[in-house]
């Protein structure tokens, strides 16, 4: 159908009932910075308990203030379980979140948990759209979580940008 002088232009995009999810959105806010326990070993092998609470009580925390601290040591060494909960009291009164993982694996592992808390019910019977471009980085695991948490709810899910998309699930009629 084309648009003539006297018939106004209509966006059936605008208009439609599809409700578009941007998971660039649930992106960690926030600079993501390494914390490597690398530094804190005895000839990189072991943790000695008392050097290092002394060396975390010493540490300027400040400078973590609103970051994401993701948690990771380099060397192979085993470190006691004790060490990342030490680390995890110093460093929540000033960090955003806290994750042990490497630095590349921070943002995947947000992403996992935004989308456990996710409120799927407001999506009840809708047909949605996952924007397919972001100017970020979003994990692959993210579109599969995010498919995987709404289906039992969603009338439909589609992968892309309203006025181009790709079917990914369709409800049966009743």
């Amino acid at each position: 159908m084309e648009a003539t002088l006297d018939q106004p232009l209509v966006n059936r995009v605008a208009n439609s009932s599809l409700v578009t999810i941007d998971l660039e959105e649930m992106y960690p806010k926030g600079e993501i910075v390494p914390f490597d326990l690398k530094g804190y070993l005895f000839m990189e092998l072991i943790l000695k308990e008392k050097d290092f609470r002394e060396a975390l009580q010493a540490l300027d925390w400040e400078q973590y203030r609103g970051k994401n601290l993701a948690v990771f040591c380099s060397a192979d060494a085993i470190i006691p379980l004790w060490a990342y909960m030490l680390v995890a009291t110093h460093a929540a009164p000033f960090v955003q979140d806290i994750a042990l993982c490497e630095p590349a694996e921070f943002a995947e592992r947000a992403f996992i948990k935004k989308l456990a808390a996710l409120d799927i019910q407001q999506y009840e019977g809708k047909r949605l759209v996952i924007k397919g471009c972001s100017d970020k980085p979003v994990p692959a695991s993210a579109y599969l979580e995010i498919t995987r948490r709404l289906q039992p709810v969603a009338r439909s899910i589609m992968f892309g940008e309203p006025c181009s998309t790709v079917p990914v699930y369709k409800r049966a009629r009743d």
